[in-house]
């Protein structure tokens, strides 16, 4: 029941949290901007852009702010791009969290998440007690791998093997949890079990099926 399962990988924004896609979008309204605008420019020259630079820790705060405001603009609406930075920290999902220590009894697991040094920790939270929380859910894993801090970012093969490399486990021994399938692509070509979470429910029924594990209210 198994299928020879030894750990899981668990992104963080859009998994462990609610998914900062909601906040982009509420600002969007609030500032009359056209629905997923936001991701758009992210999108646009995807591992060059000012995101992907950000994540990579290759530009501060201060620069990405200037230059998400030109691509922004370049796109036909100027954003701040520290307006976006706090956008980013989620609230945290207890039934994920519930479902991290249940599978910490049988798996390894560990965290593989795309962040900006912005904040503090994977969550990239702004206030001390969301802080304190994410620390919090950060102990419970064993691995911990962040974009900015190695300087590789999904959906970069390199760094799915540096997770399993950490955990000491083979991608083919592994199951991968993200919220989008941009990621999700790379960690299935190296072979491992993927499962795209949406809404928490049928993703930890996915994993319950792969793992045999119980998970509460599934």
């Amino acid at each position: 029941m198994d299928h020879g399962i030894e750990a899981i990988l668990f992104d963080f924004g859009g998994v462990i949290t609610s998914s900062p896609f909601e906040a982009f979008n509420r600002y969007e309204a609030e500032h009359g901007l056209p629905r997923d605008f936001i991701r758009s420019v992210n999108a646009r020259n995807g591992d060059t852009n000012a995101w992907a630079r950000m994540e990579r820790a290759e530009i501060d705060p201060a620069e990405f702010d200037l230059a998400f405001r030109a691509e922004s603009q370049a796109l036909g609406h100027a954003i701040s791009g520290a307006d976006v930075l706090g956008l980013l920290s989620g609230d945290i999902r207890p039934m994920m969290v519930d479902a991290l220590k249940i599978s910490a009894s049988r798996f390894k697991i560990g965290c593989l998440t795309n962040n900006v040094r912005s904040g503090s920790g994977p969550g990239m939270a702004r206030d001390q007690a969301k802080a304190q929380a994410v620390a919090e859910v950060m102990a419970l894993f064993q691995a911990v791998i962040e974009s900015s801090k190695v300087g590789l970012r999904k959906p970069d093969p390199k760094i799915y093997l540096l997770a399993c490399q950490e955990l000491g486990v083979a991608p083919h021994n592994t199951i991968y949890l993200d919220d989008l399938g941009i990621n999700l692509k790379p960690a299935k070509e190296l072979g491992m079990r993927t499962i795209k979470v949406g809404d928490p429910g049928p993703a930890l029924a996915d994993l319950a099926k792969l793992t045999g594990l119980t998970f509460p209210g599934i």
